[in-house]
């Protein structure tokens, strides 16, 4: 046992007194944190026809939702208003494909199915639950996540809403938009107005 241990301290002696090129060949090198931003693929940014925005009404909107591209074009007569990136479902399917309508507009909508647990004293206890999974720790209750300027487009739940964007689909199934876009779209649209979301 002695042996060992002065074999070891042998070996740790050498690591200290090695220097330069020859001591990094015993110690780990951790290589440094790149930023987010080399991280989170870039899209490029939306863009706005203002000429087509003078045309705009809801009675000629309409959307349609690219999600192999992750984009979203707001439509007036056929004409390109509103390209924009967005962030779709994380797994295929979790967005569905089709034809639908926005069914709903709420500009302050919170979800029923994602979001915290809260104590008495609004301090968040468990984050980013889904109520389909969780069940509510004692004395919380839950509040649904913010889903601003949401236009809905399924009974399940799947809508267009300002959200996150990081680049690739990151969504539970929503089409999450720009906070300087998803209003301009909300203001374009009506209940009835076709969305067409494409593979």
């Amino acid at each position: 046992m002695k042996e060992l241990r002065l074999v070891h301290t042998l070996m740790l002696a050498a690591i200290f007194l090695t220097s330069g090129s020859e001591a990094q060949l015993f110690r780990r090198e951790r290589a440094p944190m790149r930023p987010a931003s080399e991280l989170i693929h870039r899209q490029a940014p939306p863009t706005v026809n203002a000429a087509v925005g003078a045309l705009i009404t809801p009675d000629n909107a309409s959307v349609v939702v690219s999600l192999s591209k992750q984009r979203a074009y707001l439509m007036a007569d056929g004409q390109v208003y509103i390209d924009t990136p967005i962030s779709s479902g994380k797994a295929a399917g979790m967005t569905p494909t089709g034809s639908f309508t926005v069914m709903e507009k709420d500009p302050n909508h919170h979800s029923t199915i994602y979001g915290d647990f809260v104590d008495h004293s609004g301090r968040v206890v468990r984050a980013g639950v889904s109520l389909k999974v969780d069940s509510a720790p004692s004395g919380t209750h839950y509040v649904g996540a913010p889903m601003k300027w949401f236009m809905r487009l399924t009974g399940a739940g799947v809508g267009m809403h300002v959200g996150i964007l990081p680049g690739y689909p990151a969504s539970h199934g929503c089409v999450r938009l720009p906070a300087a876009i998803a209003p301009l779209i909300y203001r374009s649209v009506k209940v009835g107005t076709p969305v067409t979301i494409e593979p």
